[in-house]
Parts: structure tokens; C-alpha cells; sequence
């Protein structure tokens, strides 16, 4: 075939089946549903290019994910491919099959250990064991797919102008902060507590969405037709946030900007950082005291935290720096080999909901 380029390129139809794993008939099924379109050739044979194979990828990894054939074509109709956002998928459920894989074996060769030393066995421990090795868990698929889902291309639509009175007001988190929606010239911004304001732009009425990140916000009515709540879309997680009144919004800045400005920790501020590095260091990370968003990238990122406090060495000093804008606890953090800052902020219930870590020059 002289109209092929190299292999590295192009591939017949059964080459690009055999080596992906599918059938002839399946690409000429994604073909009719208009979801990839090969090169023809002089002759009328079909070849697959690079743009094709991401498609595929693209395809396979949604259907990975449980979605139906026809729910993918109308996902992916009239959309360009976009292999990064496919990668950041898979990626996204690979690290965390790999972090729960660590974590089994952990824990299970800890049980060997006891049961060698003649230790009882707990029965909610076997349960334990036995629901994780399953594998059975579609969370980390669900949530690999929101991230796919929010960080497709949005277009701005055009909504009536008196809509954005509907939308205006504070909104509060689980996790204790809140969102202010305000007016700015020719649309709205959202705010949340302690951070700066950003544009958003509606996709269409009630759903709204950031240029300058991968996430969306939606405005949900009560039965009265009243928006009384909006979601954050972002991360591969949605949270949830009811409207509040202004007399609570303004309560929560003047809490905040007390905190700041007299450098007022959280209770038992200290203890809970050398707690959470101390369970990071080992590895046995107490998952159920932070937010599901925290504590599925937690385990996610598990094997990277642990290796970079590896490299760090033993603990050797805390020291607090003050509270952040945005209500977080700053320390700074001394260890054998490395100086570090630290920074964590709890929900309202006393989770932690936010948990971030740097080396200092």
C-alpha cells in the first residue's frame, strides 16, 4: 500500500483492532455513530491515524467507566479528542487502584505479623480486609469520570439578564466556608471565603462555568422555584452548598479575619499536624478524619507523600506561622533532612478538608 505512511502513523483496520484489543466490527460501529472517521485511501481502504487511536482511547476508557455506547456518543459528539484529558483519566484511576493495592498489603502483612506473635484477629478487621481486596469499589471510577466530565471545553450561551438576581447571595459548605455569588459589569463572579473573586460565564440558565479552572458551578431551585443551593463542580467531586442568610455570611468573614489577625489556631492545632504526619510517615493514614475529597486524593497521591517524608527524615521540630487568608494553619515544619511548611483547615465537624505540604528552600 503506497498511499500508507509509516506504521508509527497509520494502520489498516485489523491492525488497529489486534493492537487495541477490538474487533473490525466494533470500529465499524464507532465509524456509523460518527465518533472517529478514518482516511480512505484510493481504494477505498480505511486507515487510522493519530487522531483515531485517542479516540478510541477515549471511547474505551468511558466504557471502562460503565457509561453506554449511546451515552458516550452523545458525550463526545461534535468534540474534539483530547488525549490529556483521557490520560488525567485513566491516570487518575490507576494511582488510586495502585494506593489501595499498597494499603491491603500493608495491612494484611501487618495482620501476618500478628497472628505469627499469637495477637487475636478482630472480626471487623477480616471484614476489613475482605471489602478492600474486592475491589469492588466504583468510587474512584465515578470520580475519574467527573473529572473527565468538568474539565471538557464549555461555550458561553446567553441567559436573560434578570436571572442573575436568582443567583446572588452567600452559600455555605459542609466544610465550614462559604461562596458569595456578587454582580460584576455584564455578568456575576463567585467568591469563596478568604480567596479573591473570579468571573463566571453561563453555560445556560442555572449552570455556570470558570475560565481560569476545570470547574462549574450549578444553582438548584426549591419547589417554590427559589434558588436555594448551588453544587461546586471541580476535582471530580461536587459539593454541595445551601443558600445562608447575610447576617451568617458576614458572621463567618468577621470569624475569619479574627483568626487571621490575632493568629488564632484551631484547637489542638499542633497535636493534629504531628498526628497526621506521623500516620503519613507510616503509612496507616486515618482516611475517615478527613473530607471524601481529601481523603480520596490522599490516597492517591499516598506513595508520593510517603517517599517525600522519607527523604525528609525523622520529625525534629513545629513551629506555628499563623493562619492563612482563607482560614488555613500555617507551621513551619523542621525535619532531619528538610525544612518544610505545613497547612491544614478543617471542616465544620472537624475533619480535616484541607491538607497541603512544601519543601523551603
Amino acid at each position: 500500500m503506497n498511499e500508507r505512511m509509516n506504521d508509527n502513523l497509520w494502520l489498516t483496520a485489523a491492525e488497529c483492532a489486534e493492537r487495541i484489543g477490538l474487533t473490525v466490527k466494533a470500529l465499524r460501529l464507532y465509524e456509523k455513530r460518527g465518533l472517529i472517521n478514518p482516511r480512505r485511501t484510493g481504494k477505498n481502504w480505511r486507515l487510522y491515524g493519530v487522531e483515531d487511536i485517542t479516540r478510541l482511547n477515549e471511547i474505551l476508557a468511558l466504557k471502562r467507566l460503565g457509561l453506554s455506547l449511546a451515552r458516550i456518543t452523545e458525550l463526545l459528539a461534535g468534540q474534539a479528542t483530547d488525549l490529556d484529558r483521557t490520560l488525567v483519566m485513566q491516570q487518575t484511576q490507576l494511582l488510586s487502584l495502585r494506593s489501595r493495592v499498597e494499603d491491603s498489603l500493608s495491612r494484611i502483612n501487618a495482620l501476618r505479623q500478628r497472628i505469627a506473635a499469637g495477637e487475636p484477629i478482630s472480626i471487623n478487621e477480616l471484614v476489613s480486609i475482605a471489602k478492600e481486596t474486592s475491589m469492588n469499589d466504583q468510587s474512584t471510577d465515578a470520580v475519574a469520570w467527573q473529572r473527565y466530565e468538568q474539565a471538557r471545553p464549555r461555550t458561553e450561551g446567553e441567559i436573560a439578564p434578570e436571572l442573575h438576581d436568582h443567583y446572588l447571595g452567600a452559600y455555605l459548605f459542609d466544610w465550614g466556608s462559604s461562596i458569595t455569588i456578587a454582580r460584576r459589569e455584564g455578568g456575576l463572579t463567585a467568591q469563596v471565603l478568604g480567596q479573591e473573586a473570579i468571573d463566571i460565564y453561563p453555560e445556560k440558565e442555572d449552570e455556570f462555568f470558570y475560565r481560569v479552572v476545570a470547574a462549574q458551578i450549578s444553582f438548584h431551585r426549591g419547589q417554590d422555584g427559589r434558588v436555594d443551593s448551588l453544587v461546586l463542580h471541580q476535582d471530580g467531586y461536587e459539593q454541595l452548598a445551601p443558600r445562608i442568610d447575610v447576617a451568617e455570611a458576614e458572621r463567618l468573614a468577621a470569624d475569619l479575619e479574627n483568626r487571621t489577625k490575632n493568629r488564632r489556631q484551631v484547637d489542638n492545632s499542633e497535636a493534629l499536624l504531628r498526628r497526621v504526619i506521623a500516620e503519613h510517615q507510616s503509612g496507616e493514614v486515618d482516611y475517615d478524619r478527613m473530607v471524601p475529597a481529601l481523603a480520596d486524593a490522599g490516597r492517591e497521591q499516598m506513595s508520593i507523600i510517603r517517599a517525600d517524608l522519607e527523604r525528609a527524615g525523622a520529625l525534629r521540630s513545629i513551629s506555628f506561622k499563623g493562619v492563612s487568608s482563607d482560614g488555613w494553619d500555617v507551621y513551619d515544619v523542621a525535619f532531619e533532612n528538610a525544612a518544610m511548611e505545613w497547612r491544614f483547615v478543617l471542616a465544620a465537624d472537624g475533619r480535616f478538608s484541607g491538607l497541603f505540604f512544601r519543601r523551603l528552600p
